[in-house]
């Protein structure tokens, strides 16, 4: 005896629910796929906007550099002058003491000399200091003004 019954009420409910599982699962991987482009396109920018905010603090730094070198380089300069000055001025007070006929003419031609060089030595001290803190603050600029940027960003950001 042969039993032969039909599967027909199976058949369409199995079919159904393996249809319905696809469908379900091609959602998701179409929804994690989707996830997957954003994070990645997010992350891309971010990395791109991180890769030019760096370029521009090592632009910043060069910057300061170039400002420090500048101004190191006018420092040497205004140094060298004043050497140069205080020489001839050396030369000029040892040619005059060479011609004085008193000790009283040379103890007054020695203490002039000595208080202008003096005068003359704090006024150089004075603006060499006033110059490097000038620099100083000038070379600080560019990184100040990008640490500035950066706090921004984090303030944006949280």
């Amino acid at each position: 005896m042969s039993v032969d019954m039909p599967c027909t009420a199976k058949e369409p409910t199995m079919i159904d629910a393996i249809s319905a599982m696809t469908e379900k699962t091609r959602a998701l991987f179409a929804e994690a796929n989707d996830h997957t482009r954003t994070q990645f396109e997010k992350g891309s920018k971010a990395f791109e906007d991180m890769h030019v905010f760096q370029r521009d603090n090592v632009d910043a730094v060069v910057e300061s550099s170039k400002i420090a070198a500048k101004g190191l380089e006018q420092m040497g300069q205004d140094a060298a002058a004043y050497v140069k000055s205080s020489y001839e001025q050396a030369t000029g007070a040892v040619r005059s003491l060479g011609s004085v006929t008193s000790p009283a003419d040379f103890f007054k031609l020695q203490s002039e000399y000595a208080r202008t060089s003096f005068d003359a030595f704090m006024a150089h001290a004075s603006r060499s200091t006033e110059s490097a803190l000038k620099l100083a603050g000038e070379v600080a600029q560019p990184v100040s003004n990008r640490m500035a940027l950066a706090v921004e960003k984090v303030k944006a950001a949280a």
